[in-house]
């Protein structure tokens, strides 16, 4: 007897209107608000300008949402180019499918594009913005809800979500993958914050624990999900991105302690004026050290007239003493 599970909702879509209101690309949006809002925090706080996460954010998103996209059809490349189906379908990302190891990987280089037109390290930012992109995936993940995908194994737990029937799914109970992750990530979201509170990581580390961790804990729950998926030598293939990338971001940790220990002082430096401004403020400074420079010459021409009107007065006077004195004596 079903005593209790979480409902698959009936619809992914709501219209308002003519206008189509997706579950999952709701979801996507929400988080990606979430992640802006709490990283500009955080930047903040770190001592950089207000809406520096924002900017950043411009080449950031669009990149990882093509990143996300390519790494889900490249894997699932049977659910789009096999015969029989539709390769158009590989546009469709409203539909579900992004995988967060190429989201993560292209997001990097649009965020590396961003930080460089405002002269910030992007190990600076990308501690900065660990946790927010943790909680950003928590939001995100709930788009599976909306599209009834990516369940786990049949179950008839209390907390069991019930998945109707539909195209390449049985109706039943199963595991809330998607529940698992978000929580999870919630968890990793509270684990950097706290670490790097503590232990004041920088130069890249705060991110690297993000992403370890969101590794040991996406090994465990793609264990349990039930989609078609290709294997290695038995397991998921994201199982086994999941172990390397883990083992790539604990050796960062450890050998970026040691080469850069400590964290970046300074993580958005003052912005340089505009060439324009320059060469405008060197001509008003050098019209500036003219006009004094006329001035002082001024100065110096009134100058020595009233010393030499001074000079003739006083030959004037000599004369004039002179001649009295001699009036004086040829009288005497």
């Amino acid at each position: 007897m079903e005593l209790a599970y979480i409902p698959s909702p009936s619809t992914g879509v709501i219209h308002l209107g003519p206008v189509p209101l997706r579950g999952y690309a709701l979801c996507i949006i929400l988080g990606v608000f979430a992640a802006v809002w709490f990283g500009n925090k955080r930047w903040l706080a770190r001592g950089g300008k207000a809406g520096t996460v924002a900017d950043i954010a411009v080449w950031a998103v669009p990149f990882g949402l093509v990143g996300g996209r390519l790494y889900h059809v490249i894997t699932d490349y049977q659910l789009y180019f096999s015969e029989g189906e539709n390769w158009v379908d590989a546009f469709k990302i409203w539909e579900g499918g992004l995988g967060i190891w190429g989201a993560i990987a292209l997001g990097a280089v649009g965020a590396w594009i961003g930080c460089r037109r405002r002269g910030i390290p992007l190990p600076a930012w990308a501690d900065t913005l660990a946790p927010a992109i943790a909680i950003a995936q928590a939001i995100g993940r709930w788009g599976n809800w909306f599209n009834q995908e990516l369940y786990g194994k049949p179950t008839d737990l209390p907390w069991a979500v019930k998945i109707t029937e539909g195209a390449n799914r049985e109706a039943g109970l199963y595991h809330p993958t998607f529940l698992y992750e978000s929580l999870w990530c919630i968890g990793v979201a509270v684990l950097v914050v706290w670490a790097d509170r503590r232990f004041k990581l920088g130069h890249g580390r705060a991110f690297a624990l993000y992403v370890a961790a969101y590794c040991v804990g996406r090994a465990w729950i793609e264990y349990l999900r039930v989609d078609a998926a290709h294997e290695v030598l038995g397991l998921r293939l994201n199982v086994w991105t999941a172990m390397v990338v883990f083992v790539l971001a604990v050796v960062y940790i450890v050998i970026s302690a040691r080469v850069r220990p400590g964290r970046e002082e300074v993580v958005e430096p003052e912005k340089a004026e505009p060439e324009g401004d320059d060469t405008g403020e060197a001509a008003e400074a050098t019209e500036d050290a003219k006009d004094a420079e006329d001035a002082d010459d001024a100065k110096d021409a009134d100058d020595a007239k009233d010393a030499k009107a001074e000079e003739d007065t006083e030959a004037a006077e000599a004369a004039s003493e002179d001649k009295a004195d001699a009036e004086s004596a040829k009288k005497g």
